[in-house]
């Protein structure tokens, strides 16, 4: 006989199908907020786009326009 499922957020409730995998709202709600605020993250390798450019190349452009 398996256990119920736990919630992904707090670990401590079962799973509840109208939030799944959620237990309630409140989990649901507090999961996407660490989300929107930045403390969840996906790893990734860095992307060069976001280093600052070189202040070289920058006057290379200007001198193309």
């Amino acid at each position: 006989m398996s256990q119920p499922a736990l919630c992904v957020f707090c670990r401590r409730h079962a799973v509840e199908q109208a939030w799944r995998p959620f237990c309630s709202e409140r989990c649901k709600l507090q999961d996407l907020a660490r989300w929107a605020d930045g403390t969840y993250r996906v790893a990734a390798e860095p992307n060069d786009a976001d280093e600052d450019p070189d202040p070289d190349d920058a006057d290379n452009l200007k001198s193309d326009l």
